[in-house]
């Protein structure tokens, strides 16, 4: 699974003009599935996320996890982050999962966010969304589990 984690101040999606999920300070997060993703991948991302260190301490040093701030997540599916652009001009998205497996692990990652005691907002799976948000910092953080495990 692929994350690209956002810090922002604000962030909403919206699905044809209608507000479908919207937190403040937190993490905006897009979240990949890839065909060869399983429960192990969720259960590492489900472990980072909220204890990745990206919120200032009293310091102004990148200290403190979303759990430590009482941050939200926003978490939207994104099967583009597996497009490959390699020697092409147009993505492929072969390695993207199937909406089936992605669904089904994306609500998985969604629901441990959630258990650790994080507030969650999602987008709406297999629509076109528009998300806005405010990138603070701008703080911007890749993570992918195939690299973990």
């Amino acid at each position: 699974m692929r994350c690209v984690i956002q810090r922002v101040t604000e962030a909403k999606v919206t699905v044809a003009g209608e507000t479908v999920g919207e937190i403040g300070r937190g993490l905006m997060v897009l979240i990949g599935v890839s065909v060869d993703d399983t429960e192990a991948d969720v259960r590492y991302l489900a472990e980072k996320l909220p204890n990745l260190r990206i919120f200032e301490d009293d310091q102004g040093r990148m200290n403190r996890s979303a759990l430590d701030v009482g941050a939200a997540i926003l978490a939207v599916s994104q099967f583009t982050l597996y497009g490959d652009t390699r020697g092409q001009r147009r993505p492929g998205f072969t390695r993207a999962a199937r909406p089936e497996q992605a669904e089904a692990l994306y609500a998985d990652l969604v629901a441990r966010l959630r258990d650790a005691g994080l507030q969650v907002e999602t987008g709406r799976f297999r629509t076109e969304m528009l998300v806005h948000l405010v990138n603070d910092g701008p703080c911007t953080i890749l993570m992918d589990s195939e690299k973990s495990i």
